[in-house]
């Protein structure tokens, strides 16, 4: 082992040490050269703000929990298809279907529910029944 400080250190070295990538390594060091510490601060996420606002969130929450019956649907399900066109007719705003997704789960708190699989002539009783004697 070498008596080397820790400025002499490779790239590849630190990368292997901190479990990262050469190239993040050798990014932080030209970050670091050019502007120190400061430079390496973190700075917001510069994504791109949403679509919607919390009011027009509100009034598709509303729409939504009035069923998908009220809104010509023959089963009262939701899925990201129909809410989509929903959406657009409360706020004005097309949304594609991954962004749909993401006003359900993040800013309504939905999740995804799937409906039980049972036949409309389905008897528990009788089932509960049938199992006991037979």
């Amino acid at each position: 082992m070498t008596n080397r400080g820790r400025s002499d250190l490779t790239s590849t070295e630190i990368a292997r040490m901190l479990g990262v990538s050469d190239e993040s390594v050798r990014r932080w060091r030209r970050v670091w050269e050019e502007g120190g510490a400061d430079g390496l601060r973190r700075r917001p996420a510069t994504a791109r703000p949403p679509k919607l606002d919390d009011a027009p969130v509100d009034r598709v929450r509303a729409a939504l929990e009035q069923g998908a019956q009220t809104d010509g649907f023959e089963a009262d399900l939701w899925t990201l298809e129909r809410v989509g066109p929903v959406v657009e007719r409360v706020t004005g705003v097309a949304l594609i279907r991954a962004s749909v997704w993401r006003l359900l789960t993040g800013r309504l708190g939905w999740s995804l529910q799937r409906p039980e699989r049972r036949a409309v002539e389905r008897n528990d009783s009788e089932i509960v029944r049938w199992v006991a004697h037979e």
